[in-house]
C-alpha cells in the first residue's frame, strides 16, 4: 500500500481510478445500460456563503437514452455520500489490509472523518465486500469443514433448551451469538444464526454443501445425523485432545474462527447482534482473498460496490436468515 498515491489525497485522480474499473470497456449508464450515448456533461456546484464562487464539478455523465445524468457513484455503496472518493478509496484500502479489522474510531482518527461517518463507510465498505456466490461447495473426491463457535451476547438469549428444560447459568453458549462456518478448498462461508442447533444446521449444510462431498467436523451431535445424507462424515474428537487423525481435521476452520475472534475481541471488541453478519462477510472476504496483495483485494471491493445500495434503515444481507 503506497499512501503517496494521488488516490488516496486527490478526489479528483481517485474519481478517474474508480472510472478505470467500472467503466475499463467504455462508459455505461447506470439508469439504463446505454453506452453509445454517454458524454461527459458540465455541472457547477450551487454557491454558499462559505463558497461563493461557482465551480465546475467534474465526473458528470449524460445519457441520450434515458436523458439521465449520473456519476461514477451512481447505482455503488458511494452514492448519496458528501465523502470525498479519496477518503472513499482510502478507507477501503485500510479495511482491505487490516488483517484482523479496524475500528470505526481508528478510521475517524486515519482518514479524517467523523466517528458516526466512519462507522458508516465501513457497514457501506462490508456491504461491498459480501459474497453473492452460491455455488455449491465441495463435490465428489473434496471435503468440507464444518464447525460453529458462540461469540458476544445475544440481545434475547433463550431461557430453555429445545426440549423445554431450563438453560444452567452456567450455559455460557445460550447467551452467546452462535456462528456456524464451512471451509473448502482455502475458501470459507460463515453464517450468523439464531440458535446453532440441528436444525438450523442441517439447512445450512444442504442449501450450501454439495451432497457428493466429504464432510469433516468435530464430535458434536449436531453433525450426527446429517453427516449421513453426504458421501461421508469423518470426525475428530478435540475433547481427547485428537486433533488430526490420517489427514482428517477441521483445523482450517478453527484457523479461521482463531483470526475472527481475535478481531471480534481486540479490534471491534463489541458488536451488536444485528450488526454481525455484515462483520462476517467481512472476514470471509479478507480470508477467501488472503493470497492476493492488499491492492488486488481493494480491487475486488470496488468492483463489488457497484449494484449495491446501504442506508441507515437498511436491512442486513446474509446468505441464510
Amino acid at each position: 500500500m503506497d499512501l503517496t498515491n494521488k488516490i488516496y489525497s486527490d478526489e479528483e485522480a481517485a474519481r478517474l481510478h474508480l472510472e478505470n474499473i467500472r467503466w475499463s470497456g467504455g462508459i455505461v449508464c447506470p439508469h439504463c445500460g446505454g453506452t453509445d450515448k454517454c458524454k461527459p456533461t458540465p455541472m457547477f456546484n450551487k454557491p454558499t456563503k462559505k463558497n461563493p464562487t461557482r465551480r465546475e464539478v467534474k465526473g458528470y455523465y449524460h445519457c441520450g437514452d434515458c436523458l439521465e445524468k449520473f456519476t461514477v457513484r451512481t447505482g455503488m455503496i458511494y452514492e448519496r455520500s458528501h465523502v470525498p472518493l479519496n477518503k472513499w478509496v482510502l478507507a477501503t484500502q485500510l479495511l482491505c489490509s487490516s488483517k484482523k479489522g479496524m475500528s470505526a474510531h481508528q478510521l475517524h482518527r486515519m482518514i479524517g472523518v467523523t466517528y458516526k461517518t466512519a462507522w458508516f463507510m465501513a457497514h457501506r465498505i462490508r456491504e461491498a465486500m459480501i459474497d453473492d456466490n452460491d455455488t455449491l461447495m465441495g463435490g465428489e473426491g473434496k471435503h468440507v469443514q464444518a464447525d460453529e463457535t458462540y461469540i458476544g451476547k445475544k440481545k434475547n438469549p433463550p431461557t430453555e433448551r429445545t426440549n423445554g428444560q431450563p438453560f444452567l447459568k452456567s450455559g455460557k453458549a445460550a447467551a452467546k451469538m452462535s456462528v456456524i462456518s464451512l471451509v473448502s478448498e482455502g475458501k470459507a462461508r460463515t453464517f450468523h444464526v439464531d440458535r446453532a442447533d440441528a436444525y438450523t444446521v442441517t439447512d445450512i449444510l444442504f442449501s450450501n454443501v454439495d451432497r457428493k462431498t466429504e464432510l469433516r467436523t468435530d464430535e458434536s451431535r449436531l453433525y450426527t445425523k446429517v453427516g449421513k445424507k453426504f458421501a461421508n462424515h469423518e470426525t475428530v474428537n478435540h475433547s481427547k485432545g485428537e486433533y488430526v487423525r490420517n489427514g482428517i481435521t477441521t483445523n482450517h476452520v478453527e484457523n479461521y474462527f482463531s483470526v475472527f475472534k481475535r478481531g471480534m475481541k481486540g479490534i471491534y471488541q463489541h458488536c451488536s447482534e444485528k450488526h454481525l453478519g455484515r462483520y462476517l462477510a467481512e472476514f470471509d472476504f479478507r480470508y477467501n482473498n488472503r493470497d492476493i496483495d492488499d491492492f488486488e483485494r481493494s480491487l475486488k471491493v470496488f468492483k463489488g460496490a457497484e449494484g449495491k445500495r446501504l442506508t441507515y434503515g437498511g436491512s442486513i444481507r446474509t446468505r441464510f436468515a
